[in-house]
């Protein structure tokens, strides 16, 4: 297992190291749009079929994000970049859904402030009678 000063964590690489900088970048790259901190990322390759060959490696990546569940995505395809970029492109999608959320609960006020808008508006102004002076 490899973890550098990133935060990132990647395990099942064995000496690839155009893709292991691929893998440091573009994981690096998501979470910093994610303005969270502390974040860290785990990617794990797997070869599922051992020397069989064929459709059988396993790209995991997991984004652990604090006070909420981590982003998890799998994907299998022929070799460790394919089942890399199909990962990421999964994990982008999660990320933008992740942060659309975000946005959309910070748009919604809580519900004691909502509760005392609904009944300041329900409430009927006090009506002001005018005293006759005779």
């Amino acid at each position: 297992m490899k973890k550098d000063g990133t935060g990132i964590q990647i395990t099942g690489m064995d000496g690839d190291a155009a893709l292991y900088a691929r893998v440091v970048a573009q994981m690096q790259r998501h979470i910093d749009r994610l303005q969270l901190r502390p974040v860290s990322g785990r990617a794990a390759f797997t070869d599922e079929n051992g020397p069989k060959g064929g459709r059988g490696t396993r790209c995991a990546l997991t984004v652990t994000v604090p006070y909420r569940p981590s982003l998890h995505v799998e994907r299998i395809a022929t070799d460790r970049r394919r089942a890399f970029d199909e990962a990421m492109e999964a994990l982008e999608r999660e990320i933008a859904r992740y942060r659309e959320r975000d946005r959309d609960d910070k748009r919604h006020p809580k519900k004691y402030f909502a509760a005392k808008r609904a009944e300041a508006v329900e409430a009927p102004p006090p009506v002001r009678r005018r005293r006759r002076v005779s």
